[in-house]
């Protein structure tokens, strides 16, 4: 059983044992307890009623956070001709055709999104071991494989994450750091949990949402009432 030190538990000892908090009261306890003496990511976590090894339950999409993550993600966009030009003036941190999948297989990995036209994915997709791992790999669903590169850039300069539930049926996504405004946290996670709630597939039996926690890097979490989010 894991050990935890008198700071984790001294802010446990703050939360009701067995309750189930409103979004609102969840966010305003998170930053009561927080004890960290850096800037933590607040994240999101969510239990989902469905079968991840049956492709019809897969439950994956993205949105743009309207309040962002804290920090500009370092942008690398994969393209050639008049769309490296168009890249550039939509703010990618990194342009390039053929040169930059080489500098990749290299092992270049100072990034942290990566768009790339469909008519670059022939040399892309080699790029899978190392870029799929880290969740980096460009997809059609994602909106990262994409003539328009212009929204694409923009898009996830802004805040825009991916969600996407695991092998465990379970989905984690930050929505901010604790040195957010309580609103702007509430903002993000309320955002983020209607496009999970949105995203419920059809095929899906039982009890959608089963279970969603709030916490920051550090710290314990704090449960929020499921309740409020099936639909």
């Amino acid at each position: 059983m894991k050990k935890h030190g008198k700071k984790y538990n001294a802010a446990a000892e703050k939360i009701e044992v067995g309750r189930k908090y409103n979004l609102e009261d969840a966010v305003t306890k998170l930053k009561e307890i927080v004890f960290a003496k850096f800037d933590e990511t607040v994240e999101l976590t969510v239990w989902l009623g469905v079968d991840p090894r049956k492709a019809d339950q897969l439950v994956r999409g993205t949105i743009v956070l309207p309040h962002g993550l804290g920090k500009s993600k370092k942008v690398l966009v994969i393209a050639q001709g008049e769309k490296i030009k168009e890249a550039e003036e939509a703010g990618a941190d990194f342009v390039g055709g053929e040169d930059m999948v080489d500098k990749i297989k290299g092992g270049w990995l100072d990034f942290d999104a990566v768009v790339a036209t469909p008519d670059m994915m022939r040399l892309v997709g080699g790029l899978g071991k190392v870029l799929g791992p880290r969740g980096l790999m460009p997809n059609p669903k994602t909106g990262t494989v994409t003539f328009d590169v212009k929204t694409a850039v923009k898009e996830t300069k802004a805040g825009k994450v991916e969600y996407r539930v695991d092998k465990t049926g379970v989905i984690h996504v930050g929505v901010g750091k604790v040195s957010f405004d309580a609103d702007k946290i509430r903002d993000n996670a309320r955002v983020l949990l209607e496009a999970i709630v949105k995203a419920k597939p059809s095929t899906a039996k039982g009890k959608y949402v089963k279970k969603v926690n709030l916490a920051a890097t550090m710290s314990p979490g704090v449960l929020l009432d499921e309740a409020a989010y099936v639909k």
